[in-house]
């Protein structure tokens, strides 16, 4: 079994790669296979926090400055891991399948760090306007917010999707040893066992619900829920 581990993933060929590959994958895996989806799965089901007291309490700040934290930090790291891949020698830098992922990922990568720079104004009672109103792009869900919520959240989930063939191609292209493969694949498998476990619990809650509350006179809150599986809390009144 530790051989077995410890060989590389394709026998015929030596797990040969220099400084800059090897210090490229790991600042590639560090902030697509840890990070990223950690920052996703914060966002998507913890809208909510651990022992908030909703909706006498709103609007926790918990998933938001992790889902920032995590993936502005992986955005930095894929910075030095492009530096690290276009500063190595050319023949370990060689054009693939990998290559044009990896590109691709970039153009993502990029688009979510733009959208978020556009994505308008918050709005509401902790956020108002120079008026004093309660103005504010997403507060009154305006076109331009409805434009970036569905853009983010599908370019972020195919983001996520892609970055689990290009990680997987690059540990191919390295002929890396196998219980690097393994350990993905264990970790990726216990983070989908834990959203599954999360979404039958309904926790991935609208955002505008979780940060302004469940008043159906609320703009954002005579719209459906934005995005695949996202609910809402039905509130009892007195």
């Amino acid at each position: 079994m530790w051989e077995w581990l410890a060989a590389p993933m394709d026998a015929a060929r030596a797990h040969d790669v220099g400084w800059h590959l090897s210090w490229h994958a790991r600042t590639m895996v560090l902030a697509w296979g840890v990070l990223v989806p950690i920052g996703v799965l914060v966002a998507r089901y913890f809208k909510i926090a651990p022992g908030q007291d909703w909706p006498r309490s709103l609007d926790s700040h918990f998933w938001w400055n992790t889902h920032r934290i995590c993936q502005y930090s992986a955005c930095a790291l894929m910075g030095i891991g492009l530096w690290l891949i276009l500063s190595a020698p050319p023949l370990a830098a060689a054009p693939g399948p990998h290559g044009f992922l990896g590109w691709s990922m970039l153009v993502l990568a990029l688009a979510q760090i733009l959208g978020g720079i556009l994505r308008g104004t918050k709005g509401g009672p902790t956020e108002r306007a120079a008026d004093g109103s309660l103005s504010g792009d997403h507060y009154d869900m305006t076109p331009r917010r409805l434009a970036f919520e569905y853009i983010h959240k599908s370019a972020g989930y195919l983001a996520l999707l892609l970055s689990v063939a290009t990680l997987v191609s690059g540990l191919w292209q390295a002929n890396a040893p196998n219980w690097m493969g393994l350990a993905l694949a264990i970790w990726w498998s216990g983070l989908l066992v834990l959203a599954v476990l999360l979404q039958r619990r309904g926790m991935a809650i609208d955002t505008y619900q979780a940060i302004w509350g469940p008043d159906p006179a609320l703009p954002g809150n005579r719209r459906k829920p934005i995005g695949f599986g996202v609910t809402r809390v039905d509130v009892e009144r007195p």
